[in-house]
């Protein structure tokens, strides 16, 4: 989410830029973005101007983060409920076909009607980037919510731009980019990994797309929306661990380079391009998209002429009004068709806001205005999309912040919803078997998979009696999950932690082994049970007998079945926390899922 605020500060300051170049010198900005650029290899060989670089080719990276953005959403994130994804696709349907009706009514019967793609897509990063910072609480359902209805408005979009905006097709060339394209399914599918096949392949497919007529962009969301996205299994860490241990006893360029592979493979190839591709696309590939189409002469006259032009006002309503009409009102529409089975999974407040914010056509908008028009018509049409960009993301923030002044319980249902969050957490909490701490009817359940010789998990230990102090309403839950690859002690302390549940101290003795982590040997377990007054005869004897490790088994089932493969990992009433646990982001989580605990009820 920095990635994505940062990013919008930036494609703002590229398209402030862009507006002062082309007013303070325009044959400067024109020139420069028209200066030609050829790569030739003997008598073959591309040849564009600048600007058509960035958007042709540039602009394909970007797209191909957007098809991984939704891939990851589809395998690991919202949409693995594969029943969510019906409601946002109606959604993203009914916020294009909408903006498209309010643009043909403007423009019918007119040569400009044919412009009318640039009214329908929403723009997914200046998007989700308002999102992060105007929608509070509700940003990170919401956000999946239009990273859906976003990507049917891209995929969309492209298709459009292929079939609609393309020139003339050449099918021997299109031919080609389909057969390698396939070449590309059938390497996936064979399980190639070798990142430098698929860039060759996405190359010349690349290529053949453009040598096609059909713009090349669309093969960069596709190769992003091939890309898989799971999470890290706890074996392939054990793997990638061992080859670490090797290459510790023995620092040798050959096993550096299998560890290096080692704890490559445990990470999907999913979230490894996103780390390395996500920041480039935020911080320079839109940015210079902004910056090479964004510009145009602004003066009074153009004003007059821009803001009296069915062109600008066909976009700048069709973005306005179109777009949180077409998505709210098609998500109600399919809301009340289903009799509740579907529903968003955020309140109607969020899903209008996210509707207006979703009226920031600003990328794939310019990209296709420069596409349908030329001359004055193109610079009424970025004049509709840059006003159009800005007052939606008034206008959504004006939505957040009018229900912000609502009652408490009114705002959380309208910005959370009633509707059921997926449950990562595959084994309930039993307060039969669990160790609970806290009230047993509270609202917010807190699951600690955890591993006492964990670092990590030490230092979460005082965030978590911090976040417990200041909750009286929290229920916490400690599970074993000794990862006994790296801490070859950590299994015996969770059998002493049973032990001494036995004797009904389980909390105190979880206390100090998490306070003593180097000081988990028999002999200091034993110690341990003598300084807490246990029974210490009792208590080695459960030792001994490794009566505690079927409960610990048990607790690293439920954690292979629930995904978890590291620790700390948390699960805040069922729905697993991802990323920091500091106590701003666990009190946060807290709060929104009391929330909509009490919505609920």
């Amino acid at each position: 989410m920095r990635t994505e605020s940062g990013s919008a500060a930036a494609l703002l300051a590229a398209a402030l830029i862009a507006l002062a170049w082309v007013n303070l010198a325009p044959s400067s900005y024109e020139g420069f973005w028209g200066t030609p650029l050829s790569i030739r290899v003997g008598d073959a060989g591309i040849s564009q101007d600048l600007r058509h670089w960035v958007n042709d080719g540039l602009m394909t990276l970007f797209f191909f983060v957007v098809g991984l953005e939704a891939r990851r959403e589809y395998d690991m994130g919202e949409l693995r409920d594969r029943r969510r994804i019906a409601l946002p696709l109606l959604a993203g349907i009914g916020g294009m076909l909408v903006p498209i009706a309010i643009f043909l009514a403007f423009n019918a019967g007119r040569p400009t009607a044919h412009g009318w793609g640039t009214a329908m897509s929403t723009d997914t990063a200046f998007a989700l980037a308002v999102i992060t910072l105007v929608a509070g609480r509700s940003a990170v359902r919401l956000r999946a919510f239009l990273l859906t209805v976003t990507v049917v408005d891209d995929v969309v979009a492209l298709a459009v731009i292929a079939i609609v905006y393309s020139g003339h097709i050449a099918l021997p060339a299109l031919l080609a980019a389909v057969g390698l394209f396939g070449v590309i399914v059938l390497v996936r599918a064979a399980g190639v990994r070798h990142g430098v096949v698929y860039l060759l392949l996405g190359a010349a497919t690349w290529v053949a797309l453009l040598r096609s007529g059909v713009e090349p962009v669309v093969v960069g969301l596709a190769m992003g929306m091939f890309t898989y996205a799971y999470p890290a299994a706890r074996g392939d860490l054990e793997r990638a661990s061992d080859l670490f241990r090797l290459f510790r006893e023995q620092p040798t360029p050959e096993l550096a380079r299998s560890a290096r592979a080692g704890v490559a493979r445990a990470i999907s190839p999913n979230e490894r391009l996103q780390q390395v591709y996500h920041p480039w696309t935020s911080f320079l590939i839109v940015p210079l998209f902004a910056l090479s189409n964004a510009g145009i002469r602004i003066d009074g006259e153009f004003l007059a002429r821009g803001f009296s032009s069915p062109v600008t006002l066909g976009i700048l309503v069709g973005y306005l009004l179109g777009k949180p009409i077409g998505i709210a009102g098609l998500s109600w529409l399919g809301s009340r068709l289903s009799r509740g089975r579907l529903r968003p999974p955020v309140g109607w407040a969020a899903v209008a806001g996210g509707g207006a914010v979703a009226g920031i056509g600003f990328t794939v908008s310019l990209l296709i205005a420069t596409l349908a028009f030329t001359g004055a018509r193109l610079e009424e049409a970025k004049l509709g999309v840059l006003s159009a960009a800005l007052c939606a993301a008034g206008l959504g923030w004006l939505v957040f912040r009018t229900t912000a002044l609502l009652p408490p319980r009114l705002r959380a249902r309208l910005l959370l919803g009633t509707g059921q969050s997926i449950v990562d957490l595959a084994a309930p909490v039993d307060p039969e078997r669990d160790h609970l701490r806290g009230p047993q009817d509270a609202p917010v359940t807190i699951v600690e998979y955890g591993d006492f010789e964990c670092p990590y998990c030490g230092q979460a230990e005082p965030i978590v009696r911090e976040l417990l102090s200041d909750f009286g309403d929290v229920r916490y839950v400690w599970r074993h999950l000794p990862l006994t690859d790296v801490h070859p002690h950590a299994q015996l302390a969770a059998e002493a932690a049973e032990a001494a549940a036995e004797q009904g101290a389980f909390w105190p003795m979880h206390d100090l082994l998490l306070t003593r982590q180097d000081a988990l040997r028999a002999s200091d377990l034993l110690r341990h049970g003598e300084e807490l007054g246990l029974d210490v005869e009792r208590f080695s004897d459960h030792l001994r007998s490794q009566a505690g490790t079927s409960h610990v088994a048990e607790d690293v089932d439920s954690a292979d079945l629930s995904g978890v493969s590291g620790t700390p990992t948390f699960f805040i009433n069922g729905r697993r926390q991802h990323g920091a646990y500091d106590i701003d982001t666990l009190s946060a989580a807290v709060r929104t899922a009391r929330a909509r605990a009490a919505v609920r009820s």
